[in-house]
């Protein structure tokens, strides 16, 4: 009885047993781009029947109808989108198709994040640190033109950045705020803007390396309930999401501490990328980290799994389902993890 007491206490004061969103990453925009920020045009593979891909759309369908998923991530180079070419308006082809990806995801009625995966980085120069190679205005220019194109969709949430690293943390937030300034200037202003911090946004490092910079961003109207922090975590021995087995839960060296710090200073994240092999020690470790979100809801949104969209069986970290010509079959992780611990 005291044990069931104390479980009810921490309820109310960590918010209900489940994590308000939970989904995929819905990757293939985003393939051969790299730590860099470049990225190989020609070796894309858009997640889309119609350009030649996997039926990401149908992966989509999937999850949220049969699956209860309600979020879902989409990954998308910038030098895709840009076609190469800073500063100027997208190439309205490339545009057009991975808006395609877009509306597959808002028919389903998720959430959907839209992704910049560049690292912070255009071609090896860091946005706003590199001389003037690549500035700031070069990506306020990029999400003028997203932020114009999904003001009116209350379920997009704006992603500024996958995985920032190795960069001035200060000079990083200024940057963000710029980004802030231009998607609300052009009437987005009901969404959820995702704010990345340094190290490859890793949840673990967070606190140290980048709350204190970050927390100084605001929204226009000088308020930060829809600036949510955007983290990372993989569960590998390495960190780094490039083996099928895992060798912790990310917990006391990852989420806990980065809770810690939510909690005291009245902020939240969102877990956009975590997950692990289709394996024993995945299920396991994957699992307790996600079956902890759901019991610290007053400061983590949620979690996106890595990856299903234009990923085959081969792939390390894949969540993408097999069509068996009748239904969707999912892969373990998914399953048990990824959506079990979502409807558990």
């Amino acid at each position: 009885m005291i044990e069931k007491a104390a479980l009810l206490l921490s309820l109310v004061a960590y918010g209900a047993a489940k994590v308000e969103l939970a989904g995929v990453n819905i990757a293939g925009f985003d393939f051969t781009c790299t730590t860099d920020g470049s990225c190989d045009l020609s070796k894309l593979y858009p997640p889309l029947t119609q350009y030649g891909g996997p039926d990401g759309a149908g992966q989509m369908q999937h999850f949220a109808r049969d699956l209860g998923l309600n979020v879902f991530r989409l990954p998308v180079g910038w030098q895709y989108l840009a076609d190469n070419r800073l500063g100027v308006d997208f190439n309205a082809e490339n545009f057009a198709k991975y808006d395609a990806l877009v509306q597959a995801c808002l028919n389903t009625g998720a959430k959907c994040i839209v992704d910049l995966h560049n690292y912070a980085r255009w071609n090896g120069n860091i946005i706003g640190q590199s001389g003037g190679a690549v500035t700031n205005e070069h990506l306020t220019n990029a999400w003028w033109q997203l932020a114009t194109k999904y003001k009116n969709e209350p379920n997009v949430i704006f992603g500024v950045m996958n995985e920032p690293h190795d960069l001035d943390v200060a000079t990083w937030a200024t940057t963000l705020q710029w980004v802030v300034n231009t998607i609300r200037s052009v009437g987005a202003t009901s969404q959820m803007i995702l704010l990345p911090g340094t190290d490859f946004s890793a949840a673990g490092s967070f606190p140290t390396n980048s709350a204190g910079a970050l927390a100084g961003v605001r929204d226009t109207d000088g308020t930060t309930t829809k600036l949510v922090f955007d983290v990372h975590q993989y569960l590998d021995a390495e960190r780094t999401g490039t083996h099928t087995e895992c060798a912790r839960d990310g917990l006391d060296d990852g989420l806990k501490p980065l809770a810690n710090w939510l909690r005291a200073n009245g902020r939240k994240a969102f877990l956009t990328e975590t997950g692990g092999g289709n394996t024993g020690s995945c299920s396991q470790h994957v699992c307790a980290e996600l079956d902890w979100m759901n019991y610290n809801t007053d400061v983590f949104v949620g979690w996106v799994g890595w990856s299903a969209g234009s990923f085959d069986s081969s792939y390390e970290l894949t969540l993408t389902p097999t069509w068996n010509g009748n239904s969707w079959v999912d892969t373990s992780l998914m399953r048990d993890c990824v959506a079990g611990k979502f409807n558990s």
